[in-house]
């Protein structure tokens, strides 16, 4: 059968299948910059373009999640496998749910601290549109509280998202080696864009 766009009751489609690794390429990529970038002097020529290019990912991720929520609305995703504890199931919709969770505070979290930066500095969508800052916090007298807030929720998110990943990752991993079953297999894309299913 061919691999269509959208799911199957055994696999993924390719739109889900895009916005899965897409975003998590993405995501991943910008806590590294994240992390790089806080490790260079302030005077350092390179943080201005390197923190508009981090705020323009972030934006991108979370459009993207937005656009995935949807979908998955629209898509019914594949059902897991019937042999799966129901405990499992349970922690694996839990675990999905923090993860979509992580990915929309950490974009706001984000804009929550450019928004009561004292710099204020314009944020630049890969360097063209501008977007605003949230007018409540930037003209809030409780500024200072904002930003520190805003850094410190960012930073907590940062580190549990990779918490996060790995056990995810980790799951699928035990699923494809050690259960034998098609969990991680259904969100890759397949050769020569063909399907096959399998009973579980």
């Amino acid at each position: 059968m061919r691999n269509h766009l959208r799911n199957s009751q055994a696999r993924f489609g390719l739109v889900a299948i895009s916005f899965h690794w897409f975003t998590a390429l993405l995501f991943l990529g910008n806590i590294g910059l994240g992390l790089y970038m806080t490790s260079l002097p302030l005077g350092d020529p390179n943080l201005f373009p390197l923190f508009q290019f981090h705020k323009s990912i972030g934006i991108l991720v979370f459009a993207l999640v937005l656009l995935r929520l949807l979908w998955r609305l629209i898509d019914k995703a594949p059902a897991l496998p019937q042999n799966m504890p129901a405990w499992e199931k349970q922690a694996a919709r839990a675990a999905h749910i923090g993860l979509y969770a992580i990915l929309v505070a950490m974009p706001l979290s984000g804009w929550v601290i450019v928004s009561a930066s004292p710099y204020n500095i314009p944020t630049l969508f890969f360097g063209g549109l501008q977007l605003p800052h949230l007018d409540i916090i930037a003209t809030s007298p409780e500024k200072d509280l904002w930003l520190g807030r805003g850094e410190l929720t960012h930073w907590l998110i940062a580190w549990a998202s990779l918490a996060g990943v790995f056990l995810h990752g980790a799951a699928a991993l035990r699923h494809h080696f050690l259960l034998k079953d098609d969990v991680l297999r259904r969100m890759l894309p397949t050769k020569n864009g063909t399907e096959k299913d399998h009973t579980c």
